[in-house]
């Protein structure tokens, strides 16, 4: 089959975020890994967005996804891997709390975390390999949440997201913080979205496991979203982590492909 870009680089870049400070606002700097294609492009942009690991410790660690991200390059993407605040090398403290466990505020949460991916897009469309009218929302955990709130804002060039195993509130195993507020907030989300999206989970998924996925699903649609939802087999001891995983990048590959490519972001297959 046709394989696209076959040559890359990757590179640390700093993207800079206006964020509140007093008096008025402040610029701080995200820190990013880059993949760029061989050639002159544009290229369209796909933004890959991390999770919030449980034990807070490892929110210090830089999340690259190298094999992921040069699968989409093959593909033809620019790729863009930015840390949000809080998280890695990014300047800014960590946004995305959501509260108690009895009320928590998901939805203020997605918000923050949607604030920080639009500053990744308002700096890499002003680059002249970037086209700025076909971009890819692709996030994990809570970076698929933050990027389900992205498509309640509809930022302009953005024509699709999508969600791995994306949610907020798994304190533990197959225990989720008021699941219904959960559920609802994601229908708050659908309620404005203007895109299509994606969601792949597992039936082994044991931060949402299909009882909860298959509602937020249900209540993203109802409430005006667009969204096909696809629930894989069960893949080792979590399925939560199949994104993360790079011996699993094939069995999720065709699903991405077919959606590029209704998307009009595949203009030939690849390989």
């Amino acid at each position: 089959m046709f394989l696209s870009a076959p040559c890359w680089a990757m590179e640390e870049i700093k993207i800079p975020m206006s964020v509140k400070a007093l008096p008025g606002t402040k610029t701080i700097h995200l820190s990013a890994t880059l993949y760029i294609p061989d050639g002159k492009g544009p290229f369209p942009l796909a933004i890959l967005n991390h999770g919030d690991p449980r034990d807070k410790t490892k929110r210090e660690n830089t999340v690259r996804f190298k094999n992921q991200s040069k699968a989409f390059v093959k593909r033809g993407f620019v790729v863009v891997v930015p840390m949000r605040r809080g998280f890695g090398k990014s300047e800014g403290t960590h946004a995305e709390g959501y509260g108690k466990c009895d009320n928590p505020d998901y939805y203020s949460a997605g918000l923050e975390g949607a604030k920080d991916i639009k500053a990744t897009i308002d700096f890499m469309v002003q680059q002249p390999y970037v086209d700025r009218n076909r971009i890819l929302l692709v996030g994990q955990s809570a970076g698929g949440f933050a990027s389900l709130a992205v498509s309640a804002v509809n930022p302009d060039g953005v024509v699709g997201i999508i969600n791995f195993g994306g949610g907020r509130g798994s304190i533990k195993d197959d225990f989720v913080c008021s699941p219904e507020t959960l559920v609802w907030t994601v229908g708050e989300y659908g309620k404005r979205s203007k895109m299509p999206t994606l969601w792949i989970f597992t039936e082994n998924d044991k931060h949402f496991p299909p009882s909860i996925s298959k509602k937020m699903h249900e209540h993203y649609v109802s409430k005006g979203g667009t969204a096909k939802f696809v629930l894989l087999q069960s893949f080792m001891d979590d399925g939560h982590f199949l994104f993360l995983r790079d011996e699993w990048i094939p069995v999720w590959i065709p699903l991405v492909e077919e959606f590029l490519q209704s998307l009009k972001l595949l203009e030939h297959g690849a390989g």
